[in-house]
């Protein structure tokens, strides 16, 4: 083990004994010597993925957007910073797809049957957790995401091939809400399951419709 990880592993076994008022034990990382009951992991790391179902939204009630399955995967972390409170984050390569149906008015009308954009996002999210017993505990999880764009393609209708999105935003910020379950497997694993929420803040496409995106996810993970 290097210096760095000692010393890491020091300070956050320093922080939760100040904030939770425990004494925190290196040698036994799951369980407070100084209670019978179980404790949790004050840091825990894992793997996810996520499929979701994503729509358009435009400030003009004239384009029809419809929904379109995306998904993301990734690392996910939390950070325990009190007893059953963890900031909750990681990162994803996330997709979120949909269809649209510009009005005839609009000056591109070209019906996209369908429009995905692909961002590495970086949730900022608290999380809160249920006492933990023998088959694992429940959460609940709110904050936001912030999104950086890496890929942007559409394909027209009649079309077979993708082409590249015009003036298609950089950065995407959304809003998440969620919650779900953590099954203990073992000791040192536990299955992540739940549902979330994303309501995207930013304007994703600079065009007429101006479109924000949303989606909802199908959480699935394995924390380690």
């Amino acid at each position: 083990m290097t210096n760095f990880t000692k010393k890491l592993f020091a300070s956050l076994a320093l922080l939760g004994a100040v904030l939770c008022g425990n004494a925190v034990s290196a040698q036994d990382y799951y369980t407070n010597q100084n209670s019978s009951s179980l404790d949790e992991k004050n840091f825990r790391l894992g793997l996810s993925i996520n499929p979701n179902i994503g729509w358009y939204r435009y400030n003009d009630d004239d384009y029809k957007s419809g929904s379109k399955m995306g998904f993301s995967y990734g690392l996910i972390a939390d950070l325990g910073f009190a007893k059953n409170y963890y900031f909750s984050t990681g990162l994803l390569i996330n997709s979120i797809a949909s269809s649209v149906e510009p009005p005839a008015s609009a000056a591109d009308n070209a019906k996209r049957d369908l429009i995905r954009l692909q961002y590495v996002d970086v949730p900022l999210t608290v999380k809160l957790k249920s006492n933990e017993n023998e088959l694992g505990r429940f959460y609940g999880q709110f904050g936001f995401t912030a999104g950086f764009k890496v890929s942007g393609k559409e394909k027209l209708a009649g079309e077979t091939k993708k082409r590249g999105i015009d003036k298609d935003d950089l950065f995407r910020l959304g809003l998440q809400l969620g919650g779900g379950a953590e099954w203990k497997l073992n000791d040192n694993l536990a299955l992540l399951t739940g549902l979330s929420f994303n309501n995207g803040f930013t304007r994703a496409i600079n065009n007429e419709g101006k479109p924000k995106t949303s989606f909802v996810a199908l959480n699935l993970g394995l924390f380690f």
